[in-house]
């Protein structure tokens, strides 16, 4: 099929062109942070260096690193580089551990915002005569809103419906029509089950295009997506510190890595220990600096989200750089008996095995001074009634799979259908209750 572009111009710039138009925007930025905000001031200066040294791309790697707790520390508005006067939008982040960080939007970056979703959902093969059925919250949380204005920047209907109340959820999505469907991948599945138990098969509906994102899924997670809904599943990826939904998404011509919108955001993987900037390919935490951003522009922020990023041309014609689906945080990794585990390494070995639904939970603790972990998973109402040694089976061939895979001793504890908590928003996965 052939490709559809919101921006062309800007999309298929030409690496040379897009470089130049970087560096530009990237000069522009840091005389506003060091001129506007003190942090930046001090900082810079305490690096040794001032914006006009900075005189090429590389030059970035000279730059002092920004950090949540700076965030908080400035907490509510202290990296604010434009006047409250101008600032017409506030959100924060959903964070669940010391202040919230906290962004403020000039009426620019609500437009820029705007235009990156609509350019987003064009990447993802919606189009302006599409019904976008919108379960991302609304409020101080980023995704409903960014979502929102992107749709209507694109011209299509959306359904302001946010979170929560499912069953009216999946009445709406059948009665008004809806065609693509946002919210997290587990609300998905969630909204899959909840449907099929209601006697609905949204496969049957006019559903087409589903962007998820908000928390790290695998691709064995999309295609039990797919299966259950009857979709293309799309990974899209941002953050409330950058700017919310529509940083970065897959194009639905590949599915194989998110376009970063290099015209708005320089993108760096470095090694999460040393701070070191890795080659391209090579697997470690993204850094963003924001080159667009009026009313909190952030200087090689860190994301602590773990990816890789290419810029091999894909064939949907789109010139930015993509990024790996992201494999988890480098603060959400465990290190259990010195071995490094994410979440989502784990979903991976359990949405092949056949019987065993996608709702897990990791318990980790401390036991005569050795880690423990345990893996509830749920299982099908057929499965969950047969034999006990058939479920044995199932749980010793689980545990076997984890230890080949990621070298890390579990217990596997199969639980019945519906046992481990639903979420709305993102799937909480990991209980540690080790004192570290």
């Amino acid at each position: 099929m052939a490709t559809t572009y919101f921006n062309e111009e800007f999309e298929t710039l030409p690496r040379a062109a897009l470089e130049a138009l970087q560096l530009k925007r990237l000069q522009a930025t840091l005389e506003r942070v060091v001129r506007n905000v003190p942090l930046y001031r001090k900082t810079f200066e305490a690096a040794g260096v001032a914006p006009d040294q900075v005189r090429s791309l590389e030059d970035l790697q000279r730059l002092p690193f920004t950090t949540k707790q700076d965030m908080r520390d400035s907490y509510p508005y202290g990296l604010f580089a434009a006047p409250m006067d101008e600032i017409v939008r506030i959100h924060a982040s959903s964070g669940t551990t010391g202040k919230p960080t906290v962004v403020g939007y000039t009426r620019q970056d609500i437009e820029t915002w705007s235009e990156l979703m609509a350019r987003s959902f064009v990447t993802a093969g919606v189009h302006r005569g599409d019904i976008i059925h919108n379960a991302y919250g609304y409020g101080l949380f980023t995704g409903g809103l960014g979502a929102h204005y992107g749709a209507e920047r694109l011209g299509a209907s959306v359904i302001p419906i946010s979170g929560g109340n499912t069953k009216r959820q999946i009445m709406i999505m059948q009665d008004f029509g809806s065609t693509v469907l946002t919210c997290t991948p587990s609300y998905s599945l969630y909204l899959a089950e909840e449907a099929q138990a209601e006697g609905y098969d949204l496969r049957g509906g006019k559903l087409r295009v589903g962007i998820f994102g908000a928390e790290p899924w695998s691709e064995a997670m999309r295609g039990e997506i797919e299966a259950a809904l009857g979709l293309h599943a799309i990974d899209i990826y941002g953050l409330s510190e950058i700017m919310g939904p529509g940083v970065a998404i897959e194009c639905i011509e590949a599915k194989h890595g998110l376009h970063i919108w290099e015209d708005h955001f320089l993108a760096e993987i470095i090694d999460p220990e040393t701070g070191r900037q890795l080659p391209e390919g090579e697997k470690g935490e993204l850094v963003i600096t924001t080159i667009t951003k009026q009313g909190i522009p952030l200087i090689r922020y860190r994301t602590r989200d773990i990816t890789s990023i290419t810029r091999e041309p894909c064939r949907c014609g789109r010139s930015h750089a993509r990024i790996a689906r992201m494999s988890g945080r480098s603060d959400d990794m465990l290190i259990i008996r010195g071995v490094n585990v994410f979440p989502s390494q784990i979903e991976s070995i359990l949405v092949r095995v056949e019987g065993v639904e996608p709702h897990y939970l990791l318990i980790v603790d401390r036991a005569d001074n050795l880690d423990t972990l345990e893996v509830q998973v749920e299982v099908g109402e057929q499965l969950f009634s047969d034999e006990i040694k058939v479920l044995q089976a199932l749980s010793r061939r689980i545990e076997k799979e984890i230890k080949d895979m990621l070298g890390v001793t579990c217990t596997v504890r199969l639980v019945e259908p519906k046992t481990i908590q639903r979420s709305e928003g993102k799937a909480k996965r990991v209980q540690d209750n080790r004192k570290l």
